[in-house]
């Protein structure tokens, strides 16, 4: 696939150079505008009074580190992808897969559909087929006054499109469906589904429990694909073969097994949360959306799948989830640092930003199990966990990489104590 961005990216040592080497970098690869520069290089965080207003009883703001995960290659594109997360190995699992994934050509995407829905759950009906039969036969009534209660989406080119109607036990639930365009669409739908609450009351003589948005958002689906060739995956063939044949046994495993299919999804989900958090989404909304999804099947399953092609010698990955994610809105135009993620992503709309998050569910996927059937999952956090610890233990700068690489050496247990038995050494011997 030939990429949009011809302009040769540089990376290197990206994770070993100091925060403002890093910015410099997004910079030099053309992913920060002159503006945004200037706010991650001084920091600029959620203003207080900004914070106050945004929450109630509000008494400051919490900070998360804020990273980014390079590499990575979305339907011809080259992204640098800012994540949000206080666990070191997200980051770089993503980046590592992100890298590998690139070299094969990179992720595609698709977007299967861009709607949310909402309800108005109803009680109390006496004739449930003739509710259902009056509820369809005003369908146009009830989606334009839905349109008139919010106007300004109709202006836009979006609004209520479609009503579907369903009996379940003593329920008559009534389904909108709407185009919420760059929105996430809770505001738009509860205003839509509060306007036409009355009006359905008096068509089906019954009375309405609630109205409200649903985060099973089956009209707004993404889908992210990819193709690994495996010879990348080790440096013996042999090996490279075997650990693509273990990720598609893992990938069958978790569709198998809910104990495993929940860690599994967790891991996805690192990723997911990571880029929502940063781009100020609901990171709980789809979390909620994505693990309802993995129960579409009847029963809770792996939401990747991950198959071997062995004529071809390439290890195929999909996944698809429910991706209501917003480009305006919410917190995003108020938190600098929402603004300079949506900067080094390129201000993408509604759509790529899907495109993105999704791909980068895939890439995390990918980094984890492939960690879980070659060398364990420990393996590869140990360093970081010493590197916290060190942190913890109050060690600063260059004492940290000390501390680290003494410790992995010894083969001593990471812990605490060792960690700081050998910051004393370090420091006694100055």
């Amino acid at each position: 696939m030939k990429k949009e961005n011809q302009k040769k990216l540089n990376w290197l040592g990206f994770q070993k150079k100091e925060r403002l080497e890093r910015i410099q970098m997004l910079k030099a690869n053309g992913f920060l505008t002159d503006e945004f520069e200037q706010i991650l290089k001084k920091n600029e965080n959620l203003p207080l009074e900004t914070a106050n207003q945004m929450a109630e009883n509000g008494i400051g703001t919490f900070a998360l580190p804020f990273s980014i995960a390079p590499n990575f290659v979305i339907d011809g594109k080259d992204y640098a992808v800012p994540m949000v997360t206080e666990e070191p190995s997200v980051v770089a699992g993503c980046s590592y897969a992100a890298k590998i994934i690139g070299k094969s050509g990179g992720f595609t995407t698709e977007i299967l559909d861009r709607k949310m829905i909402g309800q108005v759950a109803l009680y109390d009906i006496l004739d449930f087929e003739n509710a259902i039969s009056m509820i369809l036969e005003n369908k146009n009534e009830i989606l334009k006054i839905a349109n008139d209660a919010h106007p300004s989406i109709v202006a836009r080119g979006g609004g209520a499109i479609n009503i579907e109607v369903k009996n379940i036990d003593e329920f008559l639930i009534v389904y909108l469906i709407a185009d919420v365009k760059e929105a996430m669409g809770a505001n738009i739908l509860n205003t839509m589904l509060e306007a036409i609450k009355i009006p359905l009351e008096n068509i089906t003589n019954g009375k309405s429990l609630m109205a409200i948005l649903s985060n099973y958002a089956t009209e707004s689906l993404v889908k992210a694909e990819c193709e690994v060739n495996v010879k990348l995956l080790s440096s013996s063939m042999e090996t490279s073969i075997e650990t693509a044949k273990k990720i598609e046994l893992a990938s069958k495993f978790s569709k198998l097994d809910i104990y495993r299919a929940t860690t599994h999804n967790k891991g996805i989900f690192n990723g997911i949360d990571a880029v929502v958090i940063a781009t100020g989404n609901d990171w709980r909304a789809i979390e909620a959306g994505g693990n309802a999804f993995a129960v579409k099947n009847g029963k809770y399953e792996g939401l990747t799948t991950w198959t071997f092609d062995e004529s071809t010698n390439k290890l195929k990955g999909e996944l698809i989830l429910p991706m209501p994610i917003a480009s305006v809105g919410g917190s995003i135009g108020l938190n600098p640092s929402v603004k300079a993620a949506f900067n080094i992503l390129g201000n993408p709309d509604a759509r790529t930003l899907a495109s993105i998050i999704t791909s980068v569910g895939l890439a995390q996927n990918f980094a984890a199990v492939k960690a879980l059937v070659t060398t364990g999952i420990q393996h590869g956090h140990m360093k970081l966990q010493a590197r916290s610890l060190a942190l913890f233990a109050g060690a600063k700068g260059k004492e940290i990489d000390i501390i680290v690489e003494r410790l992995l050496e010894s083969g001593k247990s990471i812990n605490l104590e060792n960690v700081k038995k050998i910051l004393e050494e370090i420091k006694s011997t100055r």
